[in-house]
């Protein structure tokens, strides 16, 4: 079964969904946390406490990273039935999230360290970065799922790859603005934490909650209609996604 063929390829993309959702708000929520500090130490001429920030953030990415992989790939089964795989839909979905699994870290660095890369001054490199992310996910789900017909394992590459360019872009960025780095003594490491979770939350919260409302219907639906319900309402949602990044300024 390929993705897009039949309702079951399409119905896990969505049930899965939300699992990807909440990997990529955690890392805008711990980016826009680091980020908003980091900002507010620069504007006070403190450069040392600013890297400190950018430092903490990327250390909780990282941990978040190795977290949120090692939950998906030994209890992704429960996940899903929890959100409402079953049938066809089960190894379908499994089959999606287990690479995206692999690919968690690129997924939360490629979305935290854009905020770095706007509070910069690099705005329009950001828009680049994701654009160029989006664009590549376009490319390769042709290819892998169409051209070399690699299923949901080739749709889930092409997710994985277009964050994958996007984090490249940030860190090139970083980088060369000599702004990337992992150095925070051991006694700064639960202030600077409790700083950027505290304020990531609410950006955390915000990434996500569309997708509370998703899960909801998803069980709906597949208690109701099975795989053609939650098809159906998988086009709906595409829609209502594309209108809700259009009234945030979200990709």
């Amino acid at each position: 079964m390929e993705i897009g063929w039949g309702d079951a390829g399409l119905s896990a993309v969505t049930i899965v969904y939300p699992i990807v959702a909440f990997i990529q708000a955690v890392g805008t929520g711990l980016g826009m946390g680091g980020a908003i500090y980091f900002s507010i130490e620069r504007a006070r001429g403190q450069d040392k406490e600013a890297n400190r920030l950018i430092a903490i953030a990327n250390w909780l990415m990282l941990g978040f990273s190795v977290l949120l992989t090692t939950l998906v790939l030994f209890y992704n089964a429960p996940m899903l039935k929890l959100l409402g795989a079953s049938g066809n839909m089960l190894p379908l979905a499994q089959e999606y999230i287990i690479i995206i699994s692999f690919g968690t870290g690129l997924q939360i660095f490629g979305t935290g360290l854009v905020p770095f890369i706007r509070n910069l001054g690099g705005s329009s490199f950001a828009m680049i970065s994701m654009v160029s992310g989006f664009a590549t996910n376009i490319v390769f789900d042709y290819l892998f799922v169409w051209v070399w017909e690699q299923g949901m394992t080739g749709a889930a590459l092409a997710t994985v790859l277009g964050q994958g360019l996007t984090m490249l872009f940030a860190l090139a960025y970083l980088f060369r603005k000599g702004r990337f780095t992992m150095k925070i003594h051991l006694d700064q490491v639960l202030p600077a934490t409790s700083s950027v979770v505290r304020v990531g939350l609410a950006p955390f919260g915000l990434a996500m909650s569309p997708n509370i409302s998703l899960m909801i219907i998803n069980r709906f639906s597949a208690s109701y209609g099975g795989e053609s319900a939650i098809a159906v309402y998988a086009c709906i949602a595409y829609m209502i996604s594309i209108n809700l990044a259009d009234f945030t300024g979200h990709r």
